[in-house]
């Protein structure tokens, strides 16, 4: 029952602060489509791809006491930061899970903005589309994002970039 919990602690043990519900669910759910052996269900949402079972499970995990989410007041809307605690570490590390390239791949994507891992995974979500395609997907879906044709292109080259990481292991 807690295995997949035990996966989702690994994002938080290797990725240290995440700054935003909508930067987790998307570095999730690249990790996923980077064959990562992530097993939440996403569905396409306002933001792009979005789990109610990831949203449940951290949940979870913060009733639990394993993860910390902290609010924060950011004038007119809130945000949210993710870490994980020293009961957290314990219980990731009584079992822990070794993926490998895991942590280069998340640390990568935590580094990134949120507006960027959106147009990341909105690509990830229609990839077996042809590529323009998505890039009508992109700017039909996320016009008030206004991508640039050269942040769809950067977004590809991230995705080969990463690709290339996370098939090391």
């Amino acid at each position: 029952m807690l295995h997949d919990h035990q996966k989702l602690m690994s994002v938080f043990a290797l990725a240290g602060e995440i700054t935003g519900r909508k930067k987790l669910q998307k570095m999730v759910f690249i990790a996923k489509k980077m064959k990562f052996p992530f097993q939440e269900k996403f569905e396409f949402h306002f933001y792009g791809p979005y789990s109610e079972e990831l949203t449940l499970r951290v949940e979870e995990l913060c009733n639990f006491g394993f993860i910390e989410e902290v609010k924060e007041d950011k004038g007119g809307y809130s945000q949210y930061r993710y870490a994980i605690t020293s009961s957290g570490h314990e219980f990731f590390e009584s079992e822990p899970m070794d993926i490998p390239q895991l942590k280069e791949c998340l640390n990568d994507m935590n580094g990134q903005s949120s507006r960027f891992l959106e147009l990341v995974s909105t690509i990830l979500y229609f990839e077996d589309l042809p590529k323009e395609e998505v890039v009508e997907k992109v700017a039909d879906l996320k016009r008030k994002q206004n991508y640039s044709i050269e942040e769809i292109d950067e977004a590809y080259e991230y995705i080969e970039t990463l690709k290339k990481t996370a098939y090391s292991h």
